[in-house]
């Protein structure tokens, strides 16, 4: 990995997906800096339309996870797999792969790949949110995944296709009174020395007042967790009725947080720097403005980021929640 696609994005999982030049990419050209020093991306295209997907049981998709696998497993079917998942019942894990974060991206033809039955570990209304790391310890794909909302779970791969069902990683009964969710997650290799940890989860949390923010954990192994029993970003500190889908990003020496807003306080994703100890809380604006027109519609959320070839790229949710797209945005 080049120092630049270092100090961008992610270490760890995200990492995996700076693989060198593609060829036909190019060098993006110059776009004025956001909050904290990042690209400005600009929406492409769309990569995944519902109607268009063979499985497609509720006529939504939510939630991409794009990870660079050439190189890390035998016989990939491209060189980048994109994880997404219906939300409403019965949900399920799905897959499609591409040789460029540009796309196109082909649909696997046995989707779902982790379905809301899988005995004998659970048998739950739907499962969905599929965050997958490249646990570079293990040298496996790593998949965190919610069902019901109140649960996170994890299960393993060798190849990203077939998954082992490990644990149950979160849970509501491990945060305070009244939390109702605790989902949405997503796991990045960090070290925290003073936590004794070295990965870090950032996901969402919803409460009887029903006002979601941006909880956080620690773990040393990926398996076992410890819990913050304060937000790591509370809605309210960003002038928002709920957040979610929360990511981690790095630039220039620090750690920051970009998160979804919802539609109604404009729907455009926000970021916060936390500080490579988590101990910062400075809430930076606006990392990405949702445009009314289609397919954003006013509302982008979910992000997940790669580079190829020095050129950045988010996969997100385009348009109003449960009736959007898959999109990618260029930096």
């Amino acid at each position: 990995m080049s120092p630049l696609d270092r100090r961008l994005f992610l270490r760890g999982s995200a990492a995996a997906l700076t693989v060198g030049a593609a060829g036909g990419l190019g060098t993006a050209p110059a776009a004025a800096a956001v909050p904290g020093g990042f690209p400005a991306y600009k929406h492409v295209r769309t990569l995944l339309t519902p109607s268009e997907l063979a499985y497609n049981p509720t006529g939504e998709i939510i939630f991409p996870c794009i990870r660079g696998v050439a190189g890390r497993i035998a016989s990939p079917l491209g060189r980048y797999y994109l994880y997404y998942a219906p939300h409403d019942a019965p949900g399920g894990i799905c897959l499609a792969y591409g040789d460029s974060l540009e796309g196109p991206f082909t649909e696997y033809p046995h989707n779902p790949i982790v379905r809301n039955d899988w005995s004998p570990h659970y048998k739950v209304s739907h499962v969905s949110s599929p965050h997958v790391m490249w646990n570079e310890d293990a040298k496996e794909l790593w998949l965190y995944f919610h069902g019901e909302n109140t649960t996170t779970r994890l299960a393993r791969s060798k190849d990203g296709i077939n998954f082992t069902y490990d644990k149950g990683v979160l849970s509501t009964a491990m945060m305070p009174a009244g939390t109702t969710e605790t989902s949405y997650a997503r796991v990045f290799r960090h070290d925290l020395p003073s936590h004794g940890a070295r990965y870090v989860m950032v996901f969402m949390i919803n409460n009887t007042t029903d006002h979601r923010d941006i909880g956080w954990g620690w773990s040393a192994d990926g398996r076992t967790w410890t819990f913050s029993q304060t937000p790591l970003v509370r809605h309210d500190e960003v002038g928002a009725v709920n957040i979610g889908g929360p990511h981690l990003l790095y630039r220039n020496g620090s750690t920051y947080v970009v998160y979804n807003s919802n539609k109604e306080n404009g729907g455009n994703l926000l970021i916060t720097e936390v500080g490579n100890d988590f101990s910062r809380r400075d809430h930076l604006g606006v990392f990405y403005t949702s445009t009314a027109s289609a397919p954003e519609n006013g509302r982008a959320a979910a992000p997940s980021f790669g580079t190829d070839g020095g050129v950045p790229y988010m996969i997100y949710e385009a348009g109003e929640r449960l009736s959007g797209v898959i999109a990618m945005a260029r930096g």
